[in-house]
């Protein structure tokens, strides 16, 4: 979850709570509110008709003889109302009342609630001296205007929520703008970047990440420049004894003369220059991946051209310059589509990608073999397809092809076997320069190494 979209969470459900507690208390106040105020209209009601009663004359009041029906009258405002004569202590006679009134002489002196016709009434009962006069409305007429006024405030209420949470959104975006121009800053600042963080204009709670990031970018520059310093120094430390014993081999084997050693010592001194060769091309790629990964190496001013990389990249590897693989051993063959494409990469570094892929293709073929080059133009990048017709890969070693140090235990088809370099120095210069290394299996026999980088890719600023 993303901190914009977890700031609005807890703020707009902690403010969604908030006001659906404020909401239901208003509306348990506006119940009572409501409920006192329509009791108080019963009273008034009630009040109002007793003024009227009492206006009359005494003898329009007495009623004699049997009971009469009451007088039914229409009610305007939705009250029942009904006026009655008391007799004695309990009887009661209604004279008038309106024609909705569900029969109000039970009811009990002032506020009830009772339940007439099978409904429920909240009735107001005054007696005024032999004057009894009860008023009278429905319960469900209550809850229903109540719900009413409840529907009525909680669209707008709604409404008003979805906006806060928009204008929210809105708000917190705007609030972590300065965190996104520092992570555009930092997205945009190349690896091997030596300058110190520019000044960002950002908020005073955010300037102590800012400078503890700026301290930091300083820290790994030191590290990486005390790195470059190291690798300078130990390629000068170990070039130094390599070059002076193979040096020494060499003017050893012009000493024997032509007729050479013979025997034991003829073989040893064949491994030594073997070894010697291969310790020196182990050392070269080592420093090699440390400055790619190190940030060691310029970026290449210049667009390359891929068919001269490849062409020089195949040369080395038939002839075994680099990686020492016999002359006699399979050819390479290279399949273009195009040969009008570029890239922004160093060429040297290009060539040591395609030869260590095509050293591993060469060591890994049966004799006679061949090794297919195949360049293809793809929409938006230039693919090297390094094909062979050796053993191939499990799945499981691919995902480990690319690591250091990282060897078939079986070895090449002749029995040699690499530094374990190659394919991590192909990766490291892949991922430096945006590309993609890929290995698979072939159809037939054999694999397909993929090396992939970006045709559109320009130098960078």
């Amino acid at each position: 979850m993303t901190l914009r979209l977890r700031l609005v969470a807890i703020i707009g459900l902690s403010l969604t709570l908030l006001w659906s507690v404020v909401a239901v208390w208003m509306f348990m106040d506006v119940r009572e509110q409501l409920r006192n105020a329509l009791d108080e209209r019963l009273a008034a009601s009630a009040r109002m008709v007793a003024g009227l009663v009492a206006r009359l004359p005494a003898e329009r009041l007495q009623v004699s003889g049997p009971p009469v029906l009451p007088l039914d009258v229409i009610a305007r405002d939705g009250l029942a109302c009904e006026v009655s004569l008391v007799r004695g202590e309990v009887a009661v006679q209604p004279i008038a009342r309106t024609a909705t009134s569900p029969g109000l002489e039970g009811a009990s002196l002032g506020y009830s609630t009772s339940v007439y016709g099978g409904k429920p009434w909240r009735t107001y009962v005054l007696q005024v001296g032999e004057v009894r006069i009860a008023t009278a409305d429905r319960t469900d007429a209550r809850e229903d205007l109540l719900r009413e006024i409840a529907l009525s405030a909680a669209v707008p209420f709604a409404v008003a929520m979805a906006g806060s949470l928009v204008l929210l959104w809105i708000g917190v975006g705007r609030g972590l703008a300065p965190i996104e121009r520092v992570r555009r800053v930092l997205l945009d600042r190349r690896a091997d970047a030596e300058a110190p963080l520019p000044a960002i204009d950002a908020p005073p709670e955010l300037q102590p990440l800012i400078d503890t990031i700026g301290h930091l970018l300083v820290r790994v520059q030191d590290a990486i420049e005390r790195e470059r310093r190291f690798t300078d120094d130990a390629a000068h430390e170990l070039r130094t004894p390599l070059t002076a014993i193979k040096t020494h081999l060499q003017v050893l084997r012009l000493a024997c003369g032509e007729s050479g050693l013979h025997g034991a010592a003829g073989e040893a001194l064949a491994n030594a220059q073997e070894g010697v060769a291969r310790l020196h091309r182990t050392l070269e790629q080592l420093l090699l991946l440390a400055r790619l990964e190190g940030a060691a190496i310029p970026e290449s001013p210049q667009r390359v051209d891929v068919m001269h990389a490849a062409r020089q990249a195949i040369d080395d590897a038939s002839a075994g310059v680099a990686q020492g693989v016999a002359s006699s051993g399979p050819r390479v063959e290279l399949q273009a589509a195009s040969s009008a494409a570029s890239l922004a990469v160093p060429e040297a570094l290009l060539v040591s990608a395609l030869r260590n892929l095509l050293d591993n293709a060469l060591r890994h073929s049966p004799r006679p073999g061949s090794v297919a080059l195949r360049i293809e133009g793809l929409p938006g990048q230039v693919a090297f397809c390094v094909l062979d017709e050796g053993p191939g890969m499990s799945a499981a070693e691919r995902a480990q092809a690319a690591q250091r140090f990282w060897r078939r235990g079986n070895g090449g088809a002749d029995g040699n076997t690499g530094s374990g370099l190659g394919l991590s120095i192909v990766d490291a210069i892949a991922r430096r320069y945006g590309g993609e290394l890929h290995l698979a299996p072939r159809a037939v026999a054999g694999m397909e190494a993929r090396l992939c980088f970006p045709a559109e890719r320009c130098e960078r600023p």
